[in-house]
């Protein structure tokens, strides 16, 4: 009898079904456990950064905790080196020692050198030369953004300014031939506001020479000395970064008249004084280096400072005349949204008195009454205006002052 479907078993195709499943739920399992693998392995490389991390924290608060408990080193200065060793002075107390040091660093240390010693006054190590902090950091990194074409009316002192601090340092040959010793140094004197500043500014951007700018205020210190060694740093550092120029601004500070004065802190500007002076023409070559210093009380500066050698320019910087006002105005107006009705000759003849600063405020004040009224345009009447708020403020301060006298 033959068998009809319904009564045929079927294990072969059950089988076959069940084994799928498994596999399938076996490659589910593994694609899981691969997975967790994976997030495993990312957290061991955290784990070992981490360790990383760690582990440089620990080098170095050893090797700080380390130092904290070596013995401190003295500073002491070279003063002679001898058959028998080095003879050197200790810092605070005077102390002189004889000490003796290998073959090797003997070839490295001179007289007045700086070293480092320990407590038995032996030598470890040489320092670097000392420089205040303060010196360094009066050097110019990036120059200023002011050129000579945004300086008006001071074309001859423009001129005089760069024959003495720029032709000698890009030809210097024409002084050779010539046979004379350029220009050392130029001392810029005038009203406030009349642009000494920014003549030295459009120096410092035009020169490829280290820029070294500093206040004459800067150099009045309240301790003995300190005022004339930061000169010297000063200097120091023009000379290590040579070509230089150095900028003094506001020089009346410390370069006053000397007076019969005996208060402590008169002394102490008058040695800085001298420091400066001991630099600026003193024994030692001062090498290609240009001084340029400004001042707005030219009256009030020492006669020994304004002597040729020193400052061999003396240039006035009065305030702008009719044409060099014109100028100004068109120069603080460059960027300005400006009326055509703007007539720069008007301008110029009403600020009769007005100063390079004064103009200047007087271009800001038009823009702000342009501004209030939520203009983009700045109109004649804005300029008239912002002139007369300047001259009642002016007014106003002088009668201040009066009353205050």
């Amino acid at each position: 009898m033959t068998d009809t479907v319904d009564d045929v078993d079927l294990p072969y195709d059950e089988n076959a079904t069940s084994q799928q499943e498994q596999i399938e739920v076996l490659q589910e399992r593994l694609e899981v456990l691969e997975s967790q693998n994976e997030e495993m392995r990312d957290r061991l490389l955290d784990a070992n950064a981490e360790n990383n991390k760690y582990q440089q924290k620990l080098e170095r608060l050893t090797h700080e905790n380390k130092k904290l408990k070596q013995s401190p080193l003295f500073v002491a200065t070279v003063q002679e080196l001898t058959d028998e060793g080095v003879v050197i002075k200790q810092h605070g107390n005077n102390q002189e020692a004889l000490t003796e040091v290998t073959a090797e660093m003997r070839e490295d240390l001179a007289p007045d050198d700086r070293v480092a010693v320990n407590n038995s006054l032996s030598i470890v190590k040489r320092l670097e030369k000392e420089t205040d902090v303060r010196a360094r950091v009066m050097q110019v990194e990036h120059s200023p953004d002011i050129a000579y074409e945004d300086i008006g009316g001071l074309d001859d002192q423009m001129q005089e300014v760069r024959e003495t601090v720029e032709m000698p340092l890009e030809r210097p040959e024409m002084f050779e031939e010539v046979g004379i010793q350029p220009p050392s140094g130029v001392l810029l004197h005038g009203p406030p506001g009349t642009g000494k500043t920014m003549l030295a500014k459009a120096v410092a951007n035009q020169t490829d020479a280290t820029f070294i700018k500093m206040a004459g205020s800067e150099l009045v210190h309240k301790f003995i000395g300190e005022g004339a060694k930061l000169v010297r740093d000063l200097f120091e550092v023009a000379r290590e970064n040579e070509p230089a120029v150095i900028f003094i601004d506001e020089i009346d500070a410390i370069a006053s008249k000397r007076t019969d004065s005996k208060t402590s802190g008169d002394a102490e500007v008058q040695r800085t004084m001298m420091q400066l002076l001991s630099e600026m023409d003193g024994f030692d070559e001062r090498g290609e280096i240009r001084i340029i210093a400004a001042t707005n009380r030219f009256d009030m500066l020492d006669p020994a400072i304004l002597r040729p050698g020193r400052f061999d320019r003396l240039i006035e910087v009065p305030k702008p005349d009719y044409a060099g006002r014109e100028i100004i105005f068109r120069i603080h107006t460059r960027k300005m949204n400006v009326s055509d009705t703007v007539d720069f000759e008007v301008l110029a003849e009403l600020a009769e008195e007005a100063s390079g600063a004064d103009i200047k405020a007087i271009c800001t004040e038009a823009g702000m009454f342009a501004i209030r009224e939520d203009r983009t345009e700045v109109t004649m009447t804005d300029f008239k205006e912002a002139y007369d708020k300047l001259q009642r403020t002016d007014e106003t301060d002088v009668t201040d002052s009066l009353a205050f006298a």
